[in-house]
């Protein structure tokens, strides 16, 4: 009998991704389908995204992710046709108190699949890929780095690897 494939391990094995920091998360539609909008430009040739209804409610509950969970801030998303990048940043301590008055531990993991779960309900179907892409940012650099190019995404959206 023929074994399956091995999946391959989307997180960091030994990291705890409940702990304070920086996260630059990416989102993508099953089988990368251009249904959360579509990508124009302007009369002077900037890039913008024009959501789908599907992109739309997307984007209400990426909104609504911090009254959710009042540990985050989504600091920086973009909405592309068939995937979504975002920066979170989890402060589960302020100034020494717990930002969050629920017992249960907040992860970048229980954040996503909420998200997933609250969208795929509203529109009545499930259109996200299983799992995520996650990277721990390390530094004002490896930040800066990645807030520009989730603001230059629109822009290279031909040669995005998302692109399909």
């Amino acid at each position: 009998m023929n074994e399956l494939p091995k999946r391959k391990r989307n997180r960091l094995e030994s990291y705890d991704y409940s702990q304070n920091g920086a996260y630059f998360i990416t989102i993508c539609t099953k089988d990368k389908r251009k249904l959360l909008g579509t990508v124009g430009r302007d009369d002077l040739g900037t890039p913008f995204v024009t959501l789908s209804k599907q992109g739309s409610i997307a984007q209400k509950n990426i909104d609504l992710i911090e009254l959710h969970y009042k540990c985050t801030l989504v600091d920086k998303y973009i909405i592309m046709p068939n995937h979504i990048h975002m920066i979170i940043v989890l402060s589960i301590l302020h100034d020494g108190v717990p930002r969050s008055s629920r017992p249960t531990a907040v992860s970048i993991s229980s954040i996503v699949a909420a998200f997933k779960k609250f969208t795929a309900k509203e529109m009545g179907i499930n259109i996200w890929q299983t799992s995520f892409h996650d990277h721990v940012i390390r530094d004002e650099e490896d930040y800066l780095r990645i807030w520009q190019y989730t603001d230059e995404n629109p822009a290279k959206w031909a040669e995005d690897a998302y692109f399909v």
